[in-house]
C-alpha cells in the first residue's frame, strides 16, 4: 500500500519514519545495523498447473505481447507487498521506515550472449494496478531496456567510470554516506534496483536453479526473489504417493528485522495462494483476497 502521509521531520524522500514501533523492533536496528547481517532465506516450490492453464486462456488469440510466467510472479509479489505492508519497510541509518510506494526492479539482458549488455528495469505500482496494467508496464520497460538508450542509473555509472580512479573512489565514498541518510540525488538512483520494494531475478530464463541471493547494505531493498528454472518435479501426497508436475522454485531473501516469523509465514502463504489462483491477480492490488 502506498504511503501518502505528509512529510515530517525525520522522514525521508522515499520513506516515512516509523515512530510507534514496539521496543524490540526499535532496538534491533540499533544492535544490528547492517542489512546483510540480517538475512533470512525462504525456499518455496510452486506447482505451475493452474498458471499454465491460466496463461493458455489469457494468451488465446494474443499474438502481440503474450503474458508470461515472470509477469505473473511480478504481479503476485506486487500484490503481496501491497497487502502485507511490513514487507515494504526498510532500515537505514538504524531507523525503520515505511516505503512511500510499492515498486519492483529487475535486470534485463539486452542479448543472450556472453558480451550482451544489461539494463535496469524499475516498475512503480499503484493501488488500482492489476495483472493487465502490470503486464503493460513490463512489456514497455523491457522494450525500452533492449533499445540502444541506456537507463538513467547506468548513464550515471558510465559517466563516473570515466573519472580518474582516486576521484571515483572519493565520489563513491561520498555517495555511500549520502545513501545512509537518503540524500542520494534521484537522478543517480532512479532505476537502481536496490531502491525498490523487491528485486527479482529470472534465473530460469538462463537455465539456472533458484537459490540464495544476498541483500545489500547499499540502497533500501529488503526483499530479493530468485526465480528458478521450470522443471517436472514430484509432488508428494500425505499417503506417500506422488505426482509429477511442472514447477518452479522461488528463493526469497528477506531482512528479518522488519517483522516476526509468523508475519513472514502468512506472507509466503498469500504469495503461494496468488500463484495457485492467478485469477486473483486480475483484482486491484489493494483488494483483499481470502487465503
Amino acid at each position: 500500500m502506498a504511503t501518502k502521509e505528509k512529510r515530517r521531520f525525520g522522514d525521508r524522500r522515499d520513506g516515512v519514519l516509523l515512530r510507534d514501533l514496539d521496543s524490540m523492533h526499535f532496538i534491533v536496528p540499533l544492535i544490528y545495523p547492517n542489512r546483510c547481517d540480517n538475512e533470512a532465506y525462504i525456499s518455496e516450490r510452486i506447482d505451475l498447473t493452474n498458471i499454465n492453464a491460466y496463461l493458455e486462456r489469457k494468451n488465446a488469440g494474443n499474438e502481440g505481447y503474450p503474458y508470461k510466467l515472470f509477469h505473473i510472479i511480478v504481479a503476485a509479489m506486487a500484490k503481496t507487498i501491497t497487502l502485507r505492508p511490513k514487507m515494504n519497510r526498510f532500515i537505514a541509518n538504524k531507523n525503520m521506515y515505511q516505503r512511500r510506494e510499492v515498486s519492483a526492479a529487475f535486470v534485463v539482458k539486452k542479448e543472450f550472449a556472453d558480451e550482451g549488455g544489461e539494463a535496469l528495469a524499475f516498475l512503480r505500482f499503484k493501488d488500482d494496478d492489476t495483472l493487465d496494467t502490470i503486464h503493460e508496464k513490463i512489456v514497455r520497460h523491457i522494450a525500452s531496456c533492449r533499445s540502444d538508450k541506456a537507463d538513467k542509473s547506468t548513464e550515471s555509472m558510465d559517466l563516473f567510470c570515466r573519472l580518474p580512479r582516486p576521484i571515483l573512489k572519493f565520489i563513491v565514498w561520498l555517495v555511500c554516506r549520502l545513501d545512509v541518510h537518503g540524500w542520494v540525488p534521484q537522478t543517480f538512483i532512479e532505476t537502481d534496483p536496490y531502491y525498490s520494494s523487491v528485486v527479482l531475478t529470472n534465473l530460469g530464463s538462463i537455465k539456472l536453479k533458484s537459490g540464495y541471493h544476498h541483500l545489500t547494505n547499499w540502497g533500501t531493498t529488503s526483499v530479493f526473489v530468485a526465480v528458478g528454472e521450470r522443471k517436472i518435479r514430484p509432488f508428494f501426497r500425505e499417503d506417500g504417493t506422488y505426482e509429477m508436475k511442472d514447477s518452479i522454485d522461488l528463493g526469497l531473501t528477506i531482512d528479518e528485522r522488519l517483522a516476526d516469523g509468523y508475519y513472514y509465514s502468512q506472507t509466503v502463504r498469500l504469495l503461494k495462494a496468488l500463484l495457485e489462483k492467478p485469477e486473483l491477480l486480475e483484482l486491484p492490488l489493494i483488494e483483499e483476497v481470502d487465503y
